[in-house]
């Protein structure tokens, strides 16, 4: 259970932090500062556990590495299990220290759920936010990919991934608050429920669509090192 331990306290930690800072210090240091909270909780846990589960804590990238060739699904489906149940803890210790403040309330200030249209940041429309999620998470994987791939300088992929996830925040916070990770989305969601939990289906399938299409375009060979 190792590995399965270590990808729950991973995605936990990038719940707890990266949504912790949209919601309880998003007033302050703004949407860069998100995106590096997001982005250094990633950095953290690479270094963290990436030696026991190779730090996956996110759903597409699992199915991506299958893709990929490799990773089987069996143990893709206990990394995933533990994904989803730690970012579901995390949400919801989120929303506990959240509602310790007087004036906090979930359907006012959310949870830093995932989402799109009228009434949320940018309100980009729907397209728009399945095409960002898709091509997003397709680039994210393809640095997952190489920087831990054959020939490539492993001591630094945790760095690269983490500043890849930063940029994405960077441009995409605005379109649909950045998932490229389903279980990033669920959490929040599952908590925050209407809207959140009725748009949740784009921030599985896109994901999962970006991912698997950069793990096949690995497993083709086009990018293998020379």
């Amino acid at each position: 259970m190792k590995k399965e331990a270590a990808e729950f306290i991973g995605t936990f930690t990038l719940v707890l932090v990266g949504c912790g800072a949209a919601v309880i210090a998003g007033g302050d240091i703004g949407l860069t500062g998100i995106s590096f909270a997001f982005g250094l909780a990633l950095i953290g846990m690479a270094y963290g556990i990436g030696a026991v589960s190779g730090c996956h804590i996110n759903p597409a990238v699992s199915l991506g590495m299958i893709a990929a060739g490799r990773m089987s699904p069996p143990e893709a489906l206990r990394y995933i299990l533990a994904q989803v149940a730690g970012a579901t803890v995390g949400a919801g210790v989120l929303m506990m220290i959240a509602t310790g403040k007087a004036d906090y309330s979930v359907a006012a200030n959310g949870l830093g759920q995932n989402g799109w249209g009228t009434g949320y940041l940018g309100e980009y429309v729907m397209p728009a936010a399945f095409i960002f999620e898709i091509v997003a998470t397709f680039l994210f994987m393809v640095v997952v990919l190489g920087s831990t791939g054959a020939g490539a300088a492993k001591a630094f992929s945790g760095l690269a991934i983490g500043l890849t996830l930063v940029v994405i925040h960077l441009v995409g916070i605005n379109v649909t608050g950045v998932s490229v990770n389903p279980a990033r989305s669920f959490g929040p969601a599952l908590f925050a429920g209407g809207t959140a939990l009725s748009q949740l289906w784009l921030f599985i399938v896109a994901p999962i669509v970006g991912a698997v299409a950069a793990g096949l375009l690995f497993r083709s060979g086009l990018l293998d090192a020379e």
